[in-house]
Order: C-alpha cells, then sequence, then structure tokens
C-alpha cells in the first residue's frame, strides 16, 4: 500500500500537533516523578522528626536487675556482719578507723 502525496501532506501538517502531545507526555512523566519524590522526602523527615513511643519491655530486665542488686546488697551486708563478728571475737587486734581513707600525696 502506497502514500499519497496529500496523506503526506495531511501527516507533515498534523506532525506538530503530535510532537507536543508526546512532550506534553514526557514532561508530566518527569513532573509526577518529582512530586512523588518530594512527598517521599517529606514523609521521611517527618518520620525522622517523629518520637516514637517506648515498647513495653514487660518486666523481666527490670527483675534481673533488681534481683542482682539485693545480691550485692546481701552479699555486702554479709561481708559488714563477718568483718564485725571477726573484730568481736579478736578484740586483741586493734584496728585504726582512719586507715585507708586518707591519701598521703606529700612528696
Amino acid at each position: 500500500m502506497a502514500i499519497a502525496p496529500i496523506d503526506l501532506q495531511t501527516l507533515f501538517t498534523q506532525l506538530d500537533k503530535v510532537a507536543k502531545t508526546q512532550s506534553a507526555q514526557r514532561e508530566s512523566q518527569v513532573i509526577q516523578q518529582a512530586m512523588q519524590g518530594v512527598q517521599l522526602q517529606r514523609k521521611t523527615e517527618e518520620h525522622i522528626e517523629q518520637v516514637n513511643e517506648a515498647q513495653n519491655m514487660g518486666e523481666g530486665v527490670e527483675k534481673v536487675n533488681d534481683k542482682k542488686q539485693n545480691d550485692k546488697d546481701k552479699g555486702e551486708e554479709k561481708r559488714k556482719n563477718r568483718d564485725s563478728a571477726e573484730d568481736e571475737d579478736n578484740p586483741s587486734v586493734l584496728r585504726d578507723l582512719n586507715l585507708g581513707k586518707k591519701i598521703d600525696i606529700s612528696l
């Protein structure tokens, strides 16, 4: 099927309209992508600036720490009781109350 000269004349006159339409489609795609990028950036910034609510960790972590602290306190009490018991058992040993509390830094 051959193209007649009249068909070419019609096509050439419509080429500028086709080019404008294709250009507008390409530009609209670029603009849409830019708008989506701006929206994504705005959402990301909002997400970064938000303060997240703390999650409920339960009582497991606190119980472990409390138990360790209680064990430590009990150990210190036992040591103090043992030291005082030794002092009472052995009255001939004199202890200086200031011993170990002052540091001599003179040369």
